[in-house]
């Protein structure tokens, strides 16, 4: 096997990264380079990362800001999809892991590092996600996966681990939950969710207030959408990043966009967590709106059957492949004409579309009056079912033959 000169790590200053700098240099013989994505986990999750990361080792300290490209590149395309997983996720996570891993990649190849590492278990979907990006970007580095190599298997042995070295680190044995952030969502795993008879605690939930502590009036929130993406919100213009940071305080105001799922893993396990999405559900819920109003049957079934298999593709890691090229081309062309304004309550953890309109809206009030009309001839109806249920009565009278 070739000697490692560099490797390249996914950092983000939690205890797992800070003992994996050390174990590389150790295990290794290599120069370790921190690589830290800021996609809006937070400034506090970023507050003195770089410090940590030359304490703990590593010779430099890269931190690219992604944040407006997740949202634009990345969870816009999947927005207009309709991807969810499972029915209820919104793949805040998996639509993260691709631009982190893109991005650690071209850092990788500008020092001119020879590999890559991730803390990623191998219990999880995560180390799918980053080494099936990895194979697609740049097959020639190796790919380091620690908690796959060493014999640690606790919080308390990387605690020990890091003290027996001196290396600083602010993590305690305390922390009950497993969390994950960014400008979409926050995740939180382990602690009492990991027996699934209990019910979430109020430290379950990072974001959002609970629903029943919400306010009593509800809000309205107004929405433009061109192409199937959101342009302004409330009649200002705005970025997609923006957009999103503004929704997700309101969302967080009202309790909006929490779940509780049980989810199938890629590896063949279920695990459970609980999802906080308070923006991205209001601009889903937006953008299903307007597709209501212009898409015909046939096309909204169609493109229901791309947010299908593209949520799958999004959360297996494959981003980066032929069929997302081709999925992402046909939700586009779709999007095309779903264009509109969208009006939303926001009330108690509900978000609400209670207007909508566009001006290539399919809906005529004129064809679709219960009252008296001159539009349509409801005695065409008969030739049209006639036609409809012709197979059913073929079927039928060769059983009574």
């Amino acid at each position: 096997m070739s000697k490692i000169n560099k490797v390249v790590l996914a950092y983000s200053g939690g205890l797992d990264t800070s003992a994996i700098i050390p174990w590389l240099k150790e295990n290794y013989d290599c120069e370790v380079v921190a690589f830290v994505a800021d996609v809006g986990q937070g400034d506090a999750e970023l507050e003195g990362v770089e410090a940590k990361a030359l304490a703990s080792g590593a010779s430099a300290c890269y931190i690219a800001d992604l944040k407006e490209e997740l949202v634009s590149e990345y969870i816009y395309p999947t927005l207009k999809t309709g991807a969810v997983y499972e029915g209820k996720y919104l793949l805040g996570t998996s639509m993260a892991r691709p631009i982190i891993a893109k991005a650690q990649v071209e850092c990788a190849l500008e020092v001119g590092a020879d590999a890559l590492c991730h803390g990623c278990t191998g219990k999880g979907n995560d180390q799918v996600r980053f080494e099936s990006c990895f194979a697609a970007l740049a097959p020639q580095l190796k790919v380091i996966a620690p908690w796959r190599e060493w014999d640690m298997r606790s919080r308390e042995d990387l605690l020990n681990y890091l003290a027996e070295r001196n290396i600083p680190c602010s993590a305690s044995l305390e922390k009950i939950y497993s969390r994950d952030a960014n400008a979409w969502h926050i995740s939180t795993e382990g602690g009492v969710l990991e027996e699934t008879w209990n019910q979430p605690n109020e430290h379950c939930w990072a974001w959002t207030k609970d629903p029943e502590d919400a306010p009593n009036q509800a809000e309205l929130v107004s929405v433009k959408i061109e192409k199937g993406q959101i342009v302004a919100v409330d009649g200002e213009t705005m970025s997609p990043y923006n957009a999103l940071v503004y929704l997700n305080a309101k969302g967080i105001e009202h309790g909006v966009g929490r779940i509780d799922i049980v989810e199938n893993r890629m590896v063949g396990m279920k695990s459970r967590g609980c999802y906080e999405t308070p923006g991205g559900t209001i601009m889903m819920e937006a953008l299903r709106a307007v597709e209501q109003l212009v898409l015909d049957k046939e096309c909204f079934d169609f493109r229901q059957n791309i947010g299908l298999k593209f949520s799958h593709l999004v959360y297996d890691g494959r981003w980066f492949t032929p069929l997302c090229k081709s999925l992402l081309a046909a939700a586009e062309a779709i999007a095309e004409d779903v264009n509109g304004e969208v009006v939303l309550k926001l009330y108690k953890g509900n978000v609400t579309a209670v207007q909508k309109r566009s001006d290539n809206s399919l809906y005529s009030e004129e064809f679709a009056t219960f009252g008296e009309d001159e539009v349509y001839d409801q005695s065409h109806a008969e030739g049209f079912i006639r036609l409809y249920s012709l197979a059913s009565r073929i079927r039928a009278f060769n059983n009574q033959k």
